[in-house]
């Protein structure tokens, strides 16, 4: 198991290096305060999670958050996704620009664009 690149084995020298470098005096109270630590994230997060289940209510358990995790978004499937999608052809373009003409939706423009000396 590795957490940002820190296997055990690392791990393990870290801490024996640490408790070195710290000595056996402040050990225990460094220790303590880590605890503290430690157990006041994780009633910050409990408190968060019991907040968000009051504010969205039954909704709250039936949400799929794995869903919504954004590792699972891999930017060369989508791309790789997007570019095998066929390409419309002239005819499909052609019948939609029609149909957004009939529905009232501004045209472009046709022609070169204008082009204002006194704009800034």
């Amino acid at each position: 198991m590795s957490l940002a690149g820190i296997t055990l084995d690392k791990l393990v020298i870290i801490l024996l290096l640490a408790a070195f470098l710290i000595g056996p005096e402040r050990l225990p109270l460094l220790a303590e305060k880590l605890g503290t630590l430690v157990r006041s994230l994780r009633d910050m997060a409990g408190g968060a999670k019991d907040r968000m289940r009051e504010e969205m209510g039954p909704e709250f358990d039936e949400v799929d958050w794995k869903k919504l995790d954004p590792r699972q978004y891999d930017p060369r499937r989508i791309v790789m996704d997007a570019l095998k999608d066929d390409p419309e052809d002239f005819s499909t373009a052609a019948a939609k620009a029609s149909v957004a003409t009939v529905s009232g939706l501004p045209q472009r423009p046709t022609g070169p664009m204008r082009f204002d000396d006194e704009a800034t």
